[in-house]
């Protein structure tokens, strides 16, 4: 039975693989159970690993470092390309309200952390840790962790209190919500806002009575100081047909239009009167509308069209097509020419049979292809993320020079990559399923290794008085900007209560707050709003722990 006991003990390269492979296994395991309604899910990895530390186990300390630096670099630059296409769109009209009171949440936890590290004897780098544990942050401890390493600190202590502050970080979230509920909400606060979201496509026809386009090219009214449009089809006298640029509008043709709701009063006055016929329901057969014409939906898999503008194409002149609408990434954008494409965008093509074929070939449409990881794109994203990590940054008030380390550099680069990679032609399209993957590993093991490495010290220190402090300390930071902010939101800002929900939920990174807002909400405001907080939340957390031990360590 010797093997057996090389096999789980003896340091090789071949035990350490079994050893973070049972403990990610039983972590993921675990983290399929609910309480309650809440589940820790893959934070079930770290207390595996402090278990398994616990009990003895140990990896070879250059392994170690190895694969809790290389799964940190996969999870932050796959984060990165996550967010970064809405990144910088969650700054638009609407946006930038909520951005600013998850800023509030952030900005408020990290002057208590700094505040209370000056008046108690809890040092700064596991102040730093608790920070992140009370926000549920795990990159932000990575970052924090490889900024120790860069000024000679040790890097355990902030581990540790991280992990034992994590979850009531979970748990304290959904505690804030249930008091602001009960003690501050209104019953006006409970109203749904509708977001003034540009993205979102409306369907609408309208009938050509104001004289002053009659006669006059659809190019040229598209000119006017009007918001943007797609005209889909025009009826004339009984026959549908496909309109062209320079297609002159005519008394009584109707038009189906794609534009956004809140433009839909500005189109009626455009073109005279807009029918009462919702087209916006999921079940209308759009080929059973007109015989004449079909609606099919391509993706985009050549990558020759990746980045080139919808408009440079000149699809609709050539083949006699309208595309009304694009998909990308779940979210429906309208097809207007200045619109980048990329690649698995789906176009939703309305013409003539043999001209949509045409447009096939142009476009790709072959799903198979796209399964492919664009695995080059990625390590290239990779390496260029860790070489801006590596650059030192001179810092007035800083003695040495700084980095942004392994987890800045990739998350920065990953989300201009995400961005505008189109722009510059590079291949970033994964599929959504290939994107959760990448990150589930990288996760996977930075927080394998993480709980590992801090396991032999985990219940020693949890029984220590320090131990309940951090615990109390912890939930302070993580209930207390919550609260404020969120007081803020509904009373200062007029925010209802989904909203702030969702914006308190993506300032704080904490997904099962969200699950919880869901369920007692029955729109998704939440949703909406945590997806518009959440980008520029987790940055911000990721740079401002290396701020902190920058400044004040």
């Amino acid at each position: 039975m010797e093997w057996l006991y090389d096999l789980f003990f003896n340091h090789s390269a071949l035990q350490a693989v079994v050893i973070l492979s049972l403990i990610i296994a039983g972590g993921l395991g675990l983290g399929k159970i609910h309480i309650c309604g809440i589940s820790l899910g893959v934070t079930f990895v770290f207390f595996m690993g402090i278990f398994a530390g616990h009990l003895g186990f140990s990896i070879d300390p250059q392994m170690l470092t190895y694969a809790e630096s290389f799964g940190l670099v996969i999870f932050v630059y796959e984060l990165g390309l996550q967010v970064g296409p809405g990144f910088f769109s969650s700054f638009q009209k609407g946006g930038y309200r909520l951005n600013l009171l998850g800023l509030g949440v952030i900005l408020l936890g990290t002057i208590m952390a700094v505040a209370l590290s000056k008046t108690t004897s809890i040092s700064l780098p596991d102040m730093v840790g608790i920070l992140c544990g009370a926000t549920t942050n795990t990159p932000a401890l990575g970052a924090a962790q490889q900024t120790l390493k860069q000024l000679g600190e040790p890097t355990s202590g902030a581990a540790l209190s991280c992990a034992v502050t994590y979850p009531l970080g979970v748990v304290g979230v959904i505690l804030a919500i249930i008091v602001v509920r009960k003690l501050f909400v209104r019953p006006k606060d409970l109203e749904e806002q509708e977001h003034d979201d540009p993205n979102h496509t409306y369907i609408a026809t309208f009938q050509v009575h104001n004289p002053a386009i009659f006669n006059k090219s659809i190019q040229d009214i598209a000119k006017m100081s009007y918001p943007k449009f797609v005209i889909s089809r025009i009826w004339r006298e009984g026959m549908v047909s496909i309109p062209t640029s320079d297609k002159i509008l005519k008394e009584n043709d109707r038009l189906l239009v794609i534009t956004t709701e809140k433009d839909a009063p500005a189109l009626t006055i455009l073109f005279g009167e807009q029918e009462n016929r919702d087209w916006n329901k999921e079940d209308i057969d759009w080929n059973a509308i007109d015989s004449q014409l079909i609606s099919k939906h391509i993706i985009i898999s050549r990558p020759e069209i990746n980045g080139k503008k919808l408009g440079a194409l000149r699809l609709r002149n050539t083949y006699g097509i309208n595309i009304s609408r694009v998909l990308r990434s779940g979210v429906q954008l309208l097809a207007t020419p200045g619109l980048i494409l990329q690649l698995g965008d789906r176009l939703t093509v309305v013409g003539e049979a043999a001209a949509i074929q045409n447009v096939e070939k142009v476009l790709g449409n072959r799903v198979k292809t796209l399964k492919d990881p664009n695995l080059a794109s990625i390590f290239i994203g990779i390496v260029l993320g860790l070489i801006v990590g590596s650059i030192p940054i001179a810092i007035p008030g800083i003695s040495s020079p700084v980095k942004l380390g392994l987890a800045g550099g990739p998350i920065i680069i990953g989300i201009l990559i995400g961005a505008y990679g189109p722009r510059f032609h590079l291949l970033t399209y994964t599929t959504r399923s290939a994107n959760l993957m990448l990150r589930g590993i990288g996760l996977s093991l930075y927080l394998a290794c993480l709980g590992l490495d801090a396991g032999a010290q985990f219940f020693e220190t949890v029984m220590r008085p320090e131990g309940a402090l951090w615990v109390g300390i912890g939930f302070l930071i993580t209930f207390i900007p919550v609260v404020i902010m969120a007081l803020v939101a509904l009373r200062f800002c007029g925010l209802d209560f989904g909203n702030t929900c969702g914006m308190l939920c993506g300032s704080m990174a904490n997904p099962m707050a969200l699950n919880y807002a869901n369920d007692i909400i029955p729109n998704d405001n939440p949703s909406v709003s945590y997806a518009t907080v959440y980008p520029l939340g987790m940055f911000t957390r990721v740079i401002i722990a290396q701020l902190i031990l920058m400044f004040f360590l």
